[in-house]
């Protein structure tokens, strides 16, 4: 990895096995904190390439635990974090939508580490015990049509770059890396982007690795679709622009999907989407994620069948029914 870091350092776009050797060193405990520091900082100067990308993923899921879960079709929805913009668990509150509309869905998340409350916050918060048992995980997948993957449980070489990671005063490749190392490797995908570099880099990610997928951004920085202004959603077959009138939704205000100060205040407003009882704002932003991700699992679906699905979902209560059946298998 040393030989790797000058090479960084210089200027050198590195293959994609090079980096998973790197990875697969690191969690073998052959460098101390100071080399991976020098390692994540000389990365840290430019964006990965996607075969670097590529090496880093595999690398981190050869020395994780992964699970199987076929023959189920599975999406993670996921952002990258890192906008600033502290909104509540808006991808978490989707993926309940999504399952309660009939599809799989299998979330990979963690604490939250620049806003106030990340999936596993909202999570533990109505008393999920996370579990890397792959027969509970199924088990929720079957009965509920989510399951929860906690990064810490499956990523195993992180327990060397974590300390190191906080420790640096700059966000590293691991910000990137993360929404993408989901242990079940799923078919599908629904990502956030925080940037326009970000989405063109997760695009070529996804289709190297064969991923169907949707990549998004909000054009005024949200990593997700905001509802506060224009986005760019790029899939397998097209990219568009859309507005918010284009799904047939008004604009918010960025002040209307903010998550509070606290982990509770946002887990308040998770619970306010679920039980039909939030703002209308708050509830439009969750089906506009949750109606890409299902046109991302059903491309023949244009997205305002999608939303009408996911409308339904919540409407109905099956949404809220995903939620309480799955803290119930896993309190």
């Amino acid at each position: 990895m040393l030989t790797t870091t000058k090479d960084i350092l210089n200027g050198h776009v590195m293959h994609r096995d090079t980096m998973r050797r790197a990875i697969e060193e690191i969690a073998q405990g052959r460098y101390t904190d100071v080399q991976i520091a020098a390692f994540l900082t000389a990365l840290a100067h430019r964006d990965p390439s996607i075969e670097e990308l590529v090496g880093l993923r595999e690398g981190m899921l050869a020395t994780g635990i992964t699970v199987d879960f076929a023959p189920h079709r599975v999406i993670d929805i996921v952002g990258t974090g890192g906008d600033g913009k502290n909104t509540f668990n808006i991808s978490t509150c989707a993926c309940f939508v999504v399952a309660g509309a009939g599809y799989k869905v299998a979330k990979h998340g963690n604490y939250a580490a620049t806003s106030v409350s990340g999936a596993s916050q909202v999570l533990e918060g109505h008393g999920v015990r996370f579990t890397a048992n792959p027969e509970q995980l199924r088990r929720n997948l079957d009965e509920c049509g989510f399951t929860y993957l906690h990064a810490p449980l499956f990523a195993l070489a992180m327990k060397h770059v974590a300390p190191v990671r906080r420790a640096l005063p700059f966000p590293t490749c691991f910000n990137l890396l993360g929404p993408l190392i989901n242990p079940c490797r799923p078919q599908c995908q629904l990502l956030g982007t925080a940037t326009m570099a970000q989405l063109r880099l997760y695009t070529g990610f996804c289709r190297n690795c064969g991923i169907d997928f949707g990549v998004c951004t909000s054009l005024d920085g949200y990593d997700e679709i905001s509802l506060t202004g224009d986005f760019r959603l790029i899939t397998d077959d097209r990219e568009r622009v859309l507005s918010p009138s284009d799904l047939g939704l008004p604009a918010v205000r960025p002040e209307e999907i903010y998550g509070g100060n606290t982990a509770a205040e946002a887990m308040a407003i998770f619970d306010a989407v679920l039980e039909n009882r939030a703002t209308t704002s708050q509830t439009n932003v969750v089906l506009a994620n949750a109606a890409a991700a299902i046109a991302v699992l059903c491309p023949e679906k244009e997205l305002d069948q999608a939303l009408a699905e996911a409308r339904e979902s919540l409407q109905s209560g099956r949404a809220l029914e995903a939620l309480r059946k799955y803290v119930a298998l896993n309190a």
